[in-house]
C-alpha cells in the first residue's frame, strides 16, 4: 500500500483559484519525483471534463488516462489551504493531488472516504499544523473496508480480501521468462482466472506480454486485462515476476494448459458450417436456419425469453461511501450466488462445466474493473451507472478482439455485470426460466446462468437469435445434453409461444408448425438417432471393416500419450496420426531427443502392437513457433512448412528421427510419416536422412509413408508408392490446395469442402496408384471422421481411416452397414458430380440407412 510521506504534505498554503491549488499541488508530485511537469496540464484537462470535489471541503484533482504516461511513480500530495479556495461554487480546503498509473492510490481514496464521514476530523486537518496528522489520517495502514463500508469483503479492498497489489514497474519484476500458450481456444476466462489464483496463492506479482507487443501487457491478477489481450493458441508469452517461484510455477501451469484440454481441436476462425440435415421434415409452414451448437432432434411448443430490462439511473453519487458500500454488497451477494450455482453446475454437469462460473467470481474481482467503478464513485457517480458504464466498456473490447472465441467472453462478462446490477437495484436472482410444460425455448440470447438455471424436466432444447458454437452457453447446453442452435436470426422473435416446432441441433434447423404426421415421424427418427448411437458405442470394439468383410482399419489421431488409453476406450484399432508439433507448441523450447523418445516410448508401450504412425514436425503455414526464431513469410501456406522446414532446419529433425528410431528398436509397430511431400526428390531426402539415422544406432527398417496433402504429390503417386510403404492423405490441407480456400476463412470456409469431386478424384488417383502395387492409403483429415466420407472414401480404396476418438464409433458402425460394391458404385459416381452439393445429396441415401 502507498504511504503518504510528510515532504508531500504542505499545510497553511494560499491559492486564489482552483487552478493555482492545482498548481502548487501538481509541483509537490513533480519536485518529489511523481510526474513529469507536464501533468498539471492532465489534472486542469480532468477539471475541465468532471469537477473533482469529493465532499466536505476536500478535492482529489488528478490527471486523464492520456496523461498516465507522465507518472513515473505512483504519489499522493496535499496541500492544505485553511482560508479556503473556490472549486465550481463549493470551497475546498484539503488538496488532494493523485498521480497514479494504477490501484496504489485507492487506499488513499478509502482513508478520504472516512475522513469524509467524520466532520470534526475534516476541520482539525485542515487547520493543523502538525503534517504527522494528515500522514496518520490518510497514511495509515488501516484502510477501512471498501471505499468507507464497514464490512465488505471483496474487491475493494476490505480486509476479508485485500486488494490485489498494484502492477509493479517493469524494473522491479527482476525474473522473467517466455512460453508458448498451448490452449486450442487460447487464454479464454477459465484458463485466466486459473492463472490468477495461482498468483494471488503465491502472493507475488505477475505480468504477461506479447512478445511481439510494444508495451502491451497485463497483470495476471486482471482479468479483464488478460482476456483484453486477445491470446491465441501459438502466442509467445513474456512473464515478468518479482518472484522466481512464481515465475516457474506459473510457466509451468501455462504449458500444462491451466486446466484446459491441450487434446482438443482449436475453435474454427469462422462459424461452424450448417450441416445437411439427415432428416427434413415434408410439412411445415416455416423453416429457420442457424448455426449447430449441440446436436439432437426435439419436437415441442416454443416458448419465448426475454430478459427483464434493466433501467439504471445515475442516482445517489452525493454519497460516495453510501455507493461504494452498495456495491460491496452486490459483489458479495453476487458472489455468493455463484457459489450456490457451481455446487449445482458441478454436482449435474461435471467440474469443466463448473470451472465457467469460477472464472465468472474471477471477473467480480478483477482489480482494474473496479478501480475504474471507484474512480466514478469519487467523482459523484451512482455505483450501478458505474458498473454498467466500466463494464460496458469491458464488453465493448471484447466483442472488437478478431478471434470469436476470446469475442464470445464479452458474453460472460456481461452474464456477470447482469448479477451484479440486479443486486444493486434490488431485483434479487432471477426466477427459473423452465417453470410449467417441456417446451423450446426462443431467445435473444442466452448467458451461462441462463442455461444453468434450465432442467431436464421441462427444457427441450433452444435456439437464440445470436451467438456461437463455441460460446460457454453452448458448451453449456452440449451438458445438458439438448439439441441448440445459435445464430437463428432476429425471426425467431415473432414466433408466438405455444407454436409446435421441431428443433435439428445437428443442422442448425428450426422446423415451425409441422404437420402431425411429421410430428411422429421426428420421434421416430430421434427414437432411431438414439438408438443408433447406442450400437455404435456398444460395437466400437468390432474389427473396422464393411458389412461384407473387407478391413477398413479405423485409427485415431492424438497429440501425446495419454490420449492413447481413451482412444483405444473408444474402439480405435491404433493410432493412425501422432502430431508431433504438439510437443513444439506446448513447450518453450525444442524438445530434446530424449523428451520426444519419453513420448513416443510411452505411446507404443500403451498401443501394446497396434499401429503408431508418428508423423514428423509439421510446422510452419497456421501453426507458428515463434521461439523457432522462423522468418515470417508473407504466403506461408506456400512457404517452408512441413518436411520443408526439417531440411532447412536438421538440428531439429534429426533429433526427432533418432528418438523415433530408439523407439522403434524396440517396438515394430512404430510407423514414420513424412508432412508436405510435394516431388520425389522431397521423399528421397527425407527417406535417405532416415535411412541414415537407423544405420548410425543400429534400428531395424521402420515403415515409411507420405502424407498426400498437396496436388502435385497425389498426380505422382505412381512415381512416390514403389519408394513408401503406404500413403496418408490429409484432406484438410488438400481441400485448401485444390481449392485454392484456406477452411478457415469467414467466407471461404464453408466451401471448403473435402467431398469435392476434385478433390476426391486426387483421392482416387493416389488410391489406384497404391493398389497397383500393393500399398495401402489412409485418410488421417477431417473428412474421415464425418460418416459419408467415410464411406466414399472407402468406396475410393482408401483402408485406413484415421479420426478424432470420439468419432471413432460412429465410423466404424457405418462401415458396417455397406458393402464394398455398393461403396465402389456410389464412389465412382461422386466422381463424376459437378460439386459438394451434388456429392452430399448423393451420399444421403447411405447416412440415412446409417440413421
Amino acid at each position: 500500500m502507498i504511504q503518504l510521506s510528510p515532504n508531500l504534505v504542505r499545510l497553511g498554503a494560499q491559492a486564489s483559484s482552483k487552478q493555482k491549488a492545482i498548481r502548487q499541488v501538481a509541483e509537490l508530485l513533480s519536485q518529489a519525483g511523481h510526474t513529469d511537469p507536464a501533468y498539471f496540464q492532465g489534472m486542469l484537462a480532468r477539471e475541465e471534463q468532471a469537477n473533482t470535489y469529493l465532499g466536505s471541503g476536500i478535492a482529489i484533482p488528478h490527471g486523464t488516462p492520456e496523461t498516465r504516461h507522465l507518472i513515473q511513480r505512483t504519489g499522493v500530495a496535499v496541500l492544505q489551504v485553511p482560508g479556503g479556495v473556490d472549486w465550481g461554487g463549493d470551497t475546498v480546503r484539503l488538496v488532494v493531488g493523485i498521480a497514479a498509473a494504477s490501484d496504489e492510490h485507492l487506499d488513499i481514496l478509502r482513508q478520504l472516504t472516512r475522513v469524509l464521514n467524520d466532520p470534526a476530523l475534516v476541520k482539525r486537518l485542515s487547520t493543523t499544523g502538525d503534517p504527522a496528522e494528515v500522514v496518520a489520517a490518510l497514511g495509515g495502514k488501516a484502510a477501512p473496508a471498501a471505499l468507507g463500508g464497514a464490512a465488505a469483503p471483496a474487491a475493494l479492498g476490505g480486509e476479508a480480501a485485500p486488494a490485489t497489489p498494484a502492477p509493479t514497474p517493469s524494473d522491479e519484476l527482476l525474473y522473467t521468462a517466455q512460453v508458448t500458450l498451448p490452449n486450442p481456444q487460447g487464454m479464454h476466462a477459465r484458463p485466466a482466472s486459473r492463472l490468477a489464483g495461482l498468483v494471488r496463492a503465491q502472493g507475488g506479482r505477475l505480468r504477461l506480454a506479447r512478445e511481439s507487443d510494444s508495451g502491451q501487457s497485463a497483470d495476471a491478477t486482471r482479468l479483464m486485462e488478460v482476456l483484453g489481450l486477445g491470446l491465441k493458441q501459438g502466442t509467445v508469452l513474456t512473464l515478468s515476476s518479482d518472484s522466481e517461484a512464481l515465475l516457474q510455477a506459473a510457466r509451468d501451469a501455462i504449458r500444462a494448459g491451466l486446466g484446459d484440454d491441450l487434446s482438443a481441436a482449436a475453435a474454427p476462425a469462422a462459424p461452424q458450417a450448417r450441416r445437411e440435415p439427415t432428416w427434413v421434415p415434408a410439412q411445415v409452414s416455416a423453416t429457420l436456419e442457424g448455426v449447430p451448437a449441440a446436436d439432437g432432434l426435439v419436437t415441442g411448443v416454443t416458448r419465448q425469453y426475454r430478459p427483464q430490462a434493466l433501467e439504471v439511473r445515475d442516482e445517489g453519487g452525493d454519497d460516495p461511501a453510501g455507493q461504494a458500500a452498495a456495491l460491496d454488497r452486490a459483489l458479495a451477494a453476487a458472489r455468493a450466488a455463484l457459489d450456490v450455482t457451481i455446487a449445482d453446475v458441478q454436482g449435474r454437469l461435471g467440474a469443466d462445466k463448473a470451472a465457467i462460473f469460477r472464472a465468472h467470481q474471477e471477473l467480480l474481482d478483477d482489480s482494474g474493473v473496479l478501480e475504474d467503478v471507484a474512480g466514478l464513485l469519487l467523482a459523484g457517480h451512482g455505483a450501478a451507472w458505474a458498473y454498467r458504464q466500466v463494464t460496458d466498456e469491458r464488453i465493448a473490447a471484447l466483442q472488437k478482439l478478431d478471434d470469436p472465441v476470446l469475442a464470445g467472453r464479452a458474453a460472460d462478462l456481461g452474464d456477470v455485470q447482469r448479477r451484479v446490477l440486479r443486486a444493486l437495484l434490488g431485483l434479487g436472482e432471477e426466477q427459473p426460466l423452465d417453470r410449467g410444460e417441456p417446451f423450446i425455448l426462443l431467445a435473444p440470447d442466452l448467458t451461462p446462468s441462463d442455461t444453468a438455471r434450465l432442467s431436464l424436466d421441462t427444457l427441450l432444447g433452444f435456439a437464440t437469435e445470436v451467438g456461437g458454437p463455441t460460446s460457454h452457453t453452448a458448451i453449456m447446453a452440449r451438458g445438458l445434453g439438448v439439441p441448440a442452435v445459435v445464430a437463428a436470426g432476429a425471426g425467431l422473435r415473432d414466433i408466438p409461444d405455444g407454436t409446435p416446432a421441431i428443433l435439428d441441433g445437428s443442422s442448425g434447423r428450426l422446423y415451425l408448425r409441422p404437420s402431425e404426421a411429421d410430428l411422429h415421424a421426428a420421434a421416430e427418427q430421434r427414437r432411431r438417432l438414439e438408438a443408433g448411437k447406442q450400437a455404435a458405442f456398444a460395437g466400437r470394439m468390432q474389427p473396422g471393416q464393411t458389412r461384407d468383410g473387407t478391413r477398413v482399419e479405423v485409427a485415431a489421431n492424438i497429440n501425446r500419450a495419454a490420449d492413447a488409453g481413451p482412444a483405444l476406450e473408444h474402439g480405435a484399432e491404433g493410432v493412425g496420426l501422432m502430431r508431433t508439433e504438439f510437443l513444439y507448441l506446448e513447450s518453450d523450447h525444442a524438445p530434446t531427443e530424449d523428451e520426444q523418445e519419453r513420448e513416443y516410448r510411452a505411446m507404443a508401450e500403451v498401443l501394446a502392437g497396434r499401429p503408431l504412425i508418428i508423423r514428423t514436425l509439421d510446422i510452419g503455414g497456421d501453426k507458428a513457433v515463434p521461439y523457432l526464431g522462423l522468418e515470417q513469410e508473407d504466403n506461408s501456406f506456400l512457404g517452408i512448412r512441413g518436411i520443408r522446414l526439417c531440411f532447412e532446419r536438421p538440428d531439429l529433425f534429426l533429433p526427432q528421427l533418432r528418438a523415433i528410431a530408439r523407439v522403434a528398436k524396440d517396438h515394430p509397430n512404430v510407423h514414420v510419416m513424412f508432412p508436405m511431400i510435394a516431388t520425389l526428390a522431397d521423399l528421397r531426402r527425407a527417406r535417405g536422412m532416415l535411412e541414415d539415422v537407423c544405420r548410425e544406432l543400429d534400428a531395424p527398417r521402420i515403415p515409411v509413408g507420405v502424407m498426400i496433402e498437396v496436388p502435385s504429390a497425389a498426380l505422382m503417386a505412381r512415381e512416390l508408392v514403389p519408394e513408401v510403404d503406404f500413403f496418408s492423405v490429409g484432406t484438410n490441407d488438400l481441400t485448401g490446395y485444390t481449392l485454392a480456400m484456406d477452411r478457415l476463412h469467414p467466407v471461404l470456409a464453408r466451401q471448403a469442402d473435402a467431398l469435392h469431386p476434385a478433390v476426391l478424384r486426387l483421392i482416387a488417383v493416389t488410391a489406384e496408384a497404391a493398389q497397383a502395387h500393393g500399398k495401402w492409403v489412409g485418410v488421417c483429415g477431417g473428412a474421415a471422421a464425418e460418416p459419408a466420407g467415410a464411406l466414399v472414401l472407402a468406396g475410393l480404396g482408401v483402408r485406413e481411416l484415421s479420426v478424432s476418438t470420439p468419432a471413432v464409433p460412429a465410423v466404424k458402425a457405418a462401415l458396417r452397414r455397406h458393402d464394398l460394391t455398393r461403396l465402389q458404385e456410389v464412389a465412382r459416381q461422386a466422381l463424376a458430380q459437378p460439386d459438394a452439393a451434388a456429392v452430399r445429396a448423393l451420399l444421403e441415401p447411405l447416412t440415412e440407412a446409417e440413421a
